[in-house]
């Protein structure tokens, strides 16, 4: 088991470092997607700085990643929480920390998302909630996204098992822990704010 354990998170890790935004940043005309807007490697800076269409592609296959990496460990040993709990942090871990990108990745939200959906439905169905009615009511995506992580992690704390309610709480630490810059700008009042929900 420990050998396992140690294969599938590696594998998991890799999976998670796949680059997408990066990658779908430049597909739609911007070299590197780190010099521009935030700097981060994320869908939210994709969206801003190449548009819509490559930011909602980005979230889905950031998305899409993390729940690939969860349903490889659930196959491996299914009836199992730990495997798949680890290969889900393992996944976010990647994409925050990319080898590809010499470690230097994004903030995990939507990996994360799409690491637990599976795994922890109603957490993630909260976390959602959460990222909504924060990001609606101070058009902070930032805010919006510390708020889901931390209801994903607390949610998956009172219902889920010990492993999965571990990798999760830890998910949302790391999640949060990479929005302090954000949040710093947030209590200056220079974080920048959605315009509009349909812009």
């Amino acid at each position: 088991m420990p050998l396992a354990l140690v294969q599938v998170v590696a594998v998991a890790y890799l999976i998670g470092s796949i680059p997408f935004s990066f990658l779908v940043a430049r597909a739609f005309g911007i070299e590197d997607v780190r010099k521009v807007g935030s700097g981060n490697v994320g869908a939210t800076n994709v969206l801003r700085s190449a548009g819509r269409v490559a930011g909602v592609l980005a979230f889905l296959l950031d998305a899409g990643k993390g729940a690939a990496a969860a349903a490889l460990a659930g196959r491996l040993a299914p009836g199992e929480a730990a495997l798949p709990a680890a290969a889900a942090l393992a996944a976010v871990a990647g994409h925050m920390f990319p080898v590809w990108l010499r470690f230097a990745g994004g903030k995990g939200v939507a990996t994360g998302l799409g690491a637990f959906a599976p795994l922890a439905p109603k957490a993630a169905v909260a976390a959602v909630a959460a990222f909504v009615v924060v990001a609606a009511a101070t058009r902070y995506v930032s805010l919006g996204s510390v708020a889901g992580a931390a209801t994903l992690g607390i949610v998956a704390l009172v219902c889920g098992p010990p492993p999965l309610a571990g990798a999760a709480a830890f998910t949302a630490a790391l999640v949060v822990w990479r929005h302090r810059s954000n949040l710093r700008r947030i209590l200056r009042g220079t974080e920048g704010k959605i315009r509009s929900w349909r812009s």
